[in-house]
């Protein structure tokens, strides 16, 4: 909460227009004036909601407080959501004015202006040392929610080996395995602000893949033609690998009712996190994930062992999740994501965890196609001591797999819906980590949500619920690739992007203007087989056309001059590894072995350079 405490000679007020989470007011409460007054202008905010009686009455007894310092004996609580960008459902608002104002009714004359209106109002501060004070209110930690006490509480970390040893971090012997020190240490910290831009930003803005929104809230990103490129083709891989894998897919809505009696308990879990909305009255929440359509969907189904295991998959466009401002940094962390969300339905933990290990070699080959090998990412597996008491070599398995030291954090006690979970974490150029693929077996929503099959003797039972994202968010692997790149270059290596997602794959340089016609028709040739190719036909010279297309990353660049002409081949320079003299269709099938196959989509923006704009 925001207070903002204003000792006046007098305010008035009057209402102009109701807005769409208007409270009923009575005609006197229409206007008002109040003299010799401390006015409490008040905004709630979203983290209120985890205690909105704690706050109301920290609240309360500040401006009682303050009242006395100022010896006022009036108070008018006034709703002024000016204070902040980050404000509770109007619900949650309208219960801590009014309790704030209950409060001080034992010991103030009281009023409170209505909430929802617009207002017009004339203040007359007195302008003495107190008398303008600003406040800010949090909950008590002490009373959080069961949810947030389970994001804080204790944790056991070690680090597993592939040989079965169970090592806490600090006797264990980090130098061969760097990343994964500073994977330990940015976990156990819990620090994920960071304190400057990291590499991929301005990499992300150089080659017009994506920027920031200004006109928008935080952590929403524009993407221009090529970043939605590399995002739709993502998107479509992703999607193809999940089907492949036997899943259905759906579509579900992005906003829910927060009194939903199924949801309510659920949304306790990240009071923090959501954005809420009003539409008729009723209070909605944006998704931060596709379970409550999915696990909505399978509630409402006839579902019987025979169709298990049942997989359900839905690409979210979008997920929403307000995070935290400082960790609100270009494609890592995002409000608004594209979220991969597959739900797999179980008959018991037996199938669930063969599920889980097929899961988890489907995301690490996921992960390989998009560019990532198991040496660019760390692995955290997470569960209660009991689940590992029980299943110890099932989870070395898991660690023999990717064939290296990880992560585990362990708890005494389940706070959370899941007892196991793995997560893929890309470690960056300023030693963060951002999770990638995951997999988590739930064992509380089928309850919740009243999920069931009918078992082989013809009885209700419950399943057991696999939480599958194969890549993580696409937006976050994009970031991913433009990290590692980066650290490829401070490391000496060649910078690049693997050849499916660059948005130019071949770039066609003819050396003067006798030689246009000639790159004309190559790049027609190329483009036919599905192949992104553009022509430089700007006014620079040689040099600076072949230094730009280095700068861009173009995998292969071809030269057409008097000579290329002549013989009918091309002069062709790959990024990778090569220069050598290449037939048009032996560069195509070079590519065509290079892409194996992967997702293809057409140039986002005209083939001629003269002819696109600048986006950035």
């Amino acid at each position: 909460m925001q207070l903002l405490l204003i000792h006046s000679d007098y305010i008035e007020y009057g209402v102009q227009k109701d807005t769409p989470v208007a409270e009923e007011i009575e005609d006197e409460r229409r206007k008002g004036r109040m003299e010799e007054v401390l006015v409490a202008f008040i905004a709630v905010e979203s983290v209120d909601e985890t205690d909105p009686t704690d706050v109301a009455n920290q609240a309360a007894e500040e401006i009682k407080k303050v009242a006395n310092q100022v010896k006022a004996e009036r108070v008018l609580v006034y709703p002024y959501a000016h204070l902040s960008s980050d404000l509770s459902s109007p619900k949650v608002a309208v219960e801590v004015l009014q309790k704030i104002e209950e409060k001080l009714k034992s010991d103030l004359e009281v009023a409170r202006a209505p909430f929802g209106w617009y207002k017009s109002f004339k203040i007359s501060c007195k302008g003495h040392p107190l008398s303008e004070l600003s406040r800010t209110i949090r909950p008590a930690t002490e009373k959080e929610t069961k949810a947030l006490k389970a994001e804080k509480a204790k944790s056991y970390w070690y680090v597993l080996t592939p040989d079965g040893e169970l090592i806490t971090p600090d006797k264990f012997d980090f130098s061969k395995h760097k990343k994964l020190e500073k994977f330990v240490n940015y976990e156990i910290s819990k620090v994920r602000a960071v304190d400057k831009i990291p590499p991929h930003v301005e990499l992300m803005r150089r080659f017009e893949l994506a920027d920031y929104e200004p006109a928008s809230d935080p952590g929403n990103m524009r993407f221009y033609p090529k970043g939605r490129l590399m995002k739709k083709l993502l998107e479509a891989y992703v999607t193809t690998k999940v089907l492949d894998y036997g899943a259905m897919e759906v579509e579900t809505p992005i906003m829910y009712d927060v009194e939903h009696p199924t949801l309510k308990n659920y949304l306790e879990r990240f009071p923090a996190r959501q954005y809420s909305l009003d539409s008729d009255k009723r209070q909605l929440f944006l998704r931060f994930a596709a379970c409550f359509g999915q696990f909505l969907m399978s509630s409402d189904m006839t579902i019987s062992y025979k169709n298990l295991p049942l997989k359900m998959f839905e690409l979210t466009k979008y997920s929403f999740r307000k995070e935290q401002r400082g960790e609100l940094v270009g494609l890592r962390r995002l409000r608004a994501f594209t979220m991969p969300d597959l739900h797999t339905i179980c008959m018991n933990m037996d199938q669930a965890m063969d599920e889980f290990k097929k899961q988890y070699r489907m995301s690490m080959d996921v992960l390989g196609d998009i560019g990532l090998s198991t040496s660019d990412y760390e692995v955290g597996i997470r569960f209660t001591k009991a689940f590992y008491d029980d299943n110890k070599e099932f989870i070395l398995s898991l660690v023999r797999i990717i064939n290296k030291p990880v992560l585990i954090e362990m708890w005494d006690q389940r706070f959370f819906y899941f007892v196991l979970k793995f997560e893929f974490n890309f470690v960056d150029a300023l030693d963060k980590a951002g999770a990638l693929s995951t997999v988590q077996i739930d064992v509380e929503n089928a309850e919740r949500y009243n999920i069931s099959y009918t078992s082989p003797d013809n009885l209700e039972s419950r399943p057991v619920i696999l939480h599958c994202s194969p890549s993580g968010a696409i937006e976050r692997c994009i970031y991913a690739l433009l990290e590692k790149a980066h650290m490829d270059a401070q490391s000496g290596k060649l910078p690049m992007l693997p050849i499916w997602l660059s948005p130019t794959q071949v770039r066609v340089v003819p050396i003067a203007d006798r030689h246009m016609a000639r790159a004309e028709d190559v790049a027609k040739l190329i483009e036919k087989e599905n192949i992104r190719v553009d022509l430089d036909d700007r006014d620079e010279t040689l040099g600076k056309k072949i230094r730009d297309a280095g700068k861009e990353w173009i995998p292969y660049v071809v030269v057409i001059g008097d000579e290329e002409v002549a013989k009918g081949t091309l002069s062709v320079t790959a990024r990778a590894d090569f220069k050598k003299e290449l037939s048009p269709s032996e560069l195509i099938a070079l590519i065509e072995e290079q892409l194996g196959g992967l997702s293809k989509g057409p140039l986002p923006l005209p083939m001629r350079l003269s002819a696109r704009p600048r986006f950035v």
